[in-house]
């Protein structure tokens, strides 16, 4: 990880992605963790997937959000931490009707930021499948009422 400061509405480098309809802006990266910012408009959602190689955590700190676990529904609110462990499937869900303001983090980062770049207005869902299995993410198909 380099020294410094990334500033309030920058990411690492400038950057920030569109990935499902969502921004992510990149905070923190080193070998050991990845850490973005997250805008999950009203009704966006990440379909359920799996993290074979690393642990994810959201810190939310607005609005609402909802993590299933293979269909069991946990509710989330600001100064909440949702702990999501490798290898347990999970999808994440603004069912809320308002925007959702989020920090989320993977240890180790693996190949999780790569994966946002090649995300990055990426709208067919067959090839964000195809694009996160070679990053080490495994879609599962999305719930029904997503």
């Amino acid at each position: 990880m380099e020294k410094g400061i990334t500033k309030a509405n920058n990411g690492i480098e400038g950057l920030s992605w569109n990935v499902v309809g969502q921004t992510y802006v990149p905070k923190l990266l080193s070998n050991d963790a990845f850490v973005w910012e997250a805008t999950l408009p009203p009704d966006t959602f990440v379909p359920p997937h799996v993290h074979p190689t690393q642990d994810e955590w959201i810190i939310v700190q607005s609005g609402a959000l909802e993590v299933e676990f293979l269909g069991d529904v946990h509710k989330a609110g600001p100064g909440d931490t949702v702990r999501m462990p490798k290898g347990e499937a999970h999808g994440i869900f603004n069912r809320s009707g308002k925007e959702a303001k989020c920090i989320f983090g993977v240890a180790p980062a693996r190949k999780l930021f790569d994966l946002f770049i090649e995300l990055d207005g990426v709208t067919d869902p067959q090839e964000l499948v195809r694009l996160s299995a070679l990053h080490e993410v495994d879609f599962l198909p999305p719930p029904a009422d997503a």
